[in-house]
């Protein structure tokens, strides 16, 4: 079979594990392997790298992908979809191996619906996807920001500031979630929870008057109950979504000025998402290329692979990008005991 495959979206620890696994079991299986520069936009323009073993070699633990990436909305253009239909079909691709997101795996499901087989392997370090446990990328960002908020304890106890520490998560807070449990935080905000300043100045108070200095850590989508998401420009990309940032900045203002204490703000940003790959996160992105490439020798169209418990399994795509998987109530209610 000849297979295509790209990486859209933001960049992730574990896509090289991903694109590894896919062309070396594709060799042993006499496929050839074509891969897409720069997600959709490769598509869109033809623009292609053959992938053998020699592609491949020595990527494993490195982060980001080599096939490049791209928020690259086919859809969103005029022609787009007719573009990347005629891409596959004057190139010859049998199959489609999507790896990305809820955008690059949405714009899969609409071609897997014009009759595109593809299989999709979800990724983000946000660990948004529904139908799937765990995204790969998820437990090394995780790693960056635990380590990140057991450095600021030290530097913040010396100082006797506070230290705000913000991190991704446009719309769920799994990794302030996890890191900030990792990380033993005063307090914790995601999006899925709007919060009371007056709360947090409180809680950020009495670890002061314990004779320790507070840790926030907040996730750039999370809002208080009486104000707007910030935003670093207001500008949208190809799917709609407008750059976060700022909130770390702006609760640390308020902070400071409540307590009377010094309030510092560290944007962990593109950190958490670049470099090595966890061990975790290099078996996870590889077990998924083998069960995608799996799952296209089976016939299987319109499907992502997704991890169940320890097992991969095989859900319908429009089932897993049809809603964000959000941080349950009860869930940040465990983390909620430790405020303070």
């Amino acid at each position: 079979m000849r297979i295509g495959i790209l990486t859209g979206g933001g960049d992730c620890p574990g896509l090289n594990a991903v694109i590894r696994a896919i062309v070396r079991k594709g060799v042993r299986c006499g496929d050839e392997v074509v891969g897409f520069r720069d997600g959709w936009r490769g598509v869109l323009e033809g623009d292609t790298v053959p992938m053998d073993l020699a592609a491949v070699r020595g990527i494993l633990p490195r982060g980001g992908t080599v096939l490049g990436t791209s928020r690259t909305n086919p859809y969103a253009l005029e022609g787009g979809a007719d573009r990347v239909l005629a891409t596959l079909e004057r190139l010859g691709v049998d199959a489609l191996i999507p790896i990305g997101g809820e955008d690059t795996l949405g714009v899969a499901t609409k071609l897997a619906e014009a009759g595109v087989r593809v299989v999709g392997v979800p990724k983000t370090i946000d660990n948004d996807l529904d139908a799937t446990d765990y995204t790969f990328g998820f437990d090394t960002a995780l790693g960056v920001a635990t380590e990140a908020i057991d450095r600021l304890h030290t530097t913040g106890d010396s100082h006797h500031r506070t230290l705000v520490v913000e991190v991704m998560g446009r719309h769920a807070g799994w990794i302030a979630l996890h890191a900030g449990m990792a990380g033993g935080a005063t307090v914790v905000l995601i999006p899925e929870q709007p919060f009371d300043v007056d709360a947090v100045v409180e809680h950020c108070q009495r670890r002061f008057d314990s004779g320790y200095s507070p840790i926030v850590v907040v996730s750039e989508g999370a809002k208080p109950k009486d104000g707007d998401l910030v935003t670093a420009t207001g500008e949208k990309d190809a799917f709609g979504h407008v750059r976060l940032g700022g909130i770390g900045t702006a609760l640390a203002s308020v902070i400071e000025e409540r307590t009377g204490r010094e309030s510092r703000a560290v944007v962990l940003g593109h950190i958490q998402r670049g470099g090595t790959p966890s061990p975790f996160d290099r078996v996870l992105a590889t077990r998924f290329g083998l069960a995608a490439l799996d799952a296209v020798h089976a016939g299987e169209t319109g499907v992502m692979v997704a991890l169940r418990g320890t097992d991969i399994v095989r859900v319908p795509l429009a089932e897993a990008t049809a809603q964000l998987k959000l941080v349950p109530v009860d869930r940040y209610a465990e983390v909620e005991v430790f405020f303070g």
